[in-house]
């Protein structure tokens, strides 16, 4: 009886097999097969909606402007207009972005056109593909939707 068991003792203390060792990594392949493509689909999804919040943000330093100012900023003008005070621009009481005009998630600029096609001021991203229109993480993210 002795012998059986320090037979199992020894056994245990040799360690996995390599057939145990290879179930526990075909398992993990699957786990992560099923796992990382909801990964990135979440993460393009999560870019898209910092983009959304930054359009607000900026929108938002717009809107105090024009009430200072009485007008957006012409598109000559651009986005900067929020941190230099344009020539001619009376009231101006900036800057109104305190860490600078953000770059969206993709490291590009943010569009702007005052007057807009969609409003009083056009703003948007062009998403990971830097071209208008797409789907998913390449659609454009815009200020007035």
């Amino acid at each position: 009886m002795n012998h059986k068991r320090s037979n199992r003792l020894r056994r245990a203390e040799q360690g996995f097999t390599l057939l145990e060792v290879l179930i526990v990594v075909i398992i993990l392949g699957l786990l992560a097969a099923l796992v990382t493509p909801k990964l990135f689909g979440t993460l393009g999804k999560a870019k898209s909606q910092v983009a959304k919040t930054q359009i607000e943000l900026v929108a938002g330093a717009l809107d105090r402007y024009r009430l200072d100012v009485g007008n957006y900023p012409a598109t000559a003008d651009g986005l900067a207009a929020l941190i230099e005070q344009p020539a001619g621009a009376v009231g101006w009481a900036g800057p109104y972005l305190k860490k600078g005009v953000p770059k969206d998630p993709w490291d590009n600029d943010y569009q702007y056109a005052s007057p807009g096609q969609h409003g009083d001021y056009d703003l948007y991203s062009l998403g990971r593909d830097k071209a208008e229109g797409g789907e998913d993480e390449d659609a454009d993210v815009v200020s007035w939707q």
